[in-house]
């Protein structure tokens, strides 16, 4: 396993356990199951555990598999805490005694305010005493590290960077992410800044595995290395040295075997110009169906009205890909679960964006487009309610 540094200067492996995706069975964690992929990893080096307190069961099993097997001090731990469910300082502690009982540990190493999702919102954190409560956390030890995890656009994205001195981050990101989410722009502003930067969804939920068109899975078959689309989409993260560690939901011993032999040969830098362009035909092949042609190039914003344009575009191509709730779940991320609404709904027909964007979308009427299929009755019964809980 290799290994790259967070803030503290501490190894972190490069392949990180994503929990949330531990195996179900009638409605709950196999646990033992569970139990031998996890032993897989941390015998191949991996050392770094996400979950978090709205992963049902997850942190429970964690704990209890980390406990019986004597682990805890050999890996680091990476929990969430549901700041959406917080309405003063008290709650705050009875979440994180919660989370520590079910983790059987004194102490979370990576501790993430989990879907941050704009300056708003930690604004209204900071209102409630959040930073005073880190602190003491961190002076104490029960909490070694903080960071946030984030679904949005770059500018958004790269304010929160700004606006506390965070440990590490957690962003959406992977080849076909490149220009949307945080992007590349906001990865390179975090490394800049110097926090380590964890990624989530490096397969796109294995639509960039199972749900690639045709084409695209005939360019990676053709290749002469042989690589399967997931190593491809991983060897593309571990290339960039400003990423620290790759989470993958690992559900079989297949794949923690598989993963684990990846990230033992990957190195930063080692993908050609060739290996780029092949990656560039099979992100034209996907965005062959996709309904927009945006870029991401965001000379397109900002808005006069806050419509996330990039965001919405993303969440439209994405329906069309990866089926109409993956894009409208994206979508709410983006618009609904701020206390500014960024929707499509926002637009006025002004134009001003049309004037600067480099690919001639006619953004007005794709956005009516996008809003048609992406607002229907149960996105506006979200975008009403749920900024509701996001208050307290």
């Amino acid at each position: 396993m290799q290994y790259r540094t967070d803030r503290r200067g501490e190894p972190v492996s490069i392949l990180g356990y994503g929990c949330m995706r531990f195996t179900q069975r009638a409605g709950r964690i196999d646990i033992n199951k569970a139990e031998q992929e996890l032993l897989a990893a941390v015998e191949a080096g991996v050392n770094y555990f996400d979950t978090a307190y709205i992963y049902p069961g997850s942190e429970a099993a964690l704990g209890e598999i980390l406990a019986r097997n004597s682990l805890r001090e050999q890996v680091k731990i990476a929990t969430k805490l549901p700041h959406y469910l917080i309405k003063s300082r008290e709650g705050m502690d009875r979440l994180f005694a919660e989370e520590l009982r079910r983790l059987r540990t004194d102490h979370v190493d990576y501790y993430l305010m989990h879907m941050l999702t704009d300056a708003a919102t930690w604004e209204r954190l900071k209102g409630l005493g959040i930073e005073a409560w880190l602190a003491e956390k961190k002076a104490s030890g029960a909490i070694r590290q903080v960071g946030f995890s984030y679904h949005g656009n770059s500018d958004m994205f790269c304010r929160l960077v700004d606006a506390y001195d965070w440990d590490f981050c957690q962003i959406q990101y992977n080849y076909l992410d490149e220009h949307s989410q945080a992007g590349r722009t906001g990865l390179r502003h975090a490394a800049e800044k110097g926090l380590a930067v964890i990624i989530m969804e490096p397969l796109r939920g294995g639509r960039l595995v199972k749900g690639l068109p045709a084409t695209a899975r005939k360019l990676f078959a053709e290749h002469p290395s042989r690589r399967s689309p997931a190593e491809w989409g991983l060897r593309w993260l571990w290339d960039q040295p400003e990423i620290t560690c790759v989470l993958s939901g690992m559900n079989s011993l297949d794949m923690v075997r598989e993963n684990v032999r990846i990230a033992d040969s990957a190195r930063p830098g080692e993908l050609t110009e060739a290996d780029h362009a092949l990656l560039a035909r099979v992100v034209s092949a996907i965005n062959a169906r996709m309904k927009v042609g945006c870029t991401g190039c965001r000379y397109c914003m900002p808005c006069p009205k806050n419509v996330d344009i990039p965001g919405t575009f993303a969440a439209y191509n994405r329906a069309s890909s990866d089926g109409r709730f993956r894009g409208i779940y994206d979508y709410m991320m983006c618009t609904a679960l701020r206390k500014d609404s960024t929707a499509a709904s926002n637009c006025v027909g002004c134009g001003k964006c049309e004037q600067h964007c480099p690919q001639h979308i006619p953004i007005r009427q794709e956005l009516k487009n996008a809003r048609r299929t992406l607002e229907g009755p149960a996105y506006q019964v979200a975008r009403r309610i749920l900024p509701l809980f996001m208050k307290y």
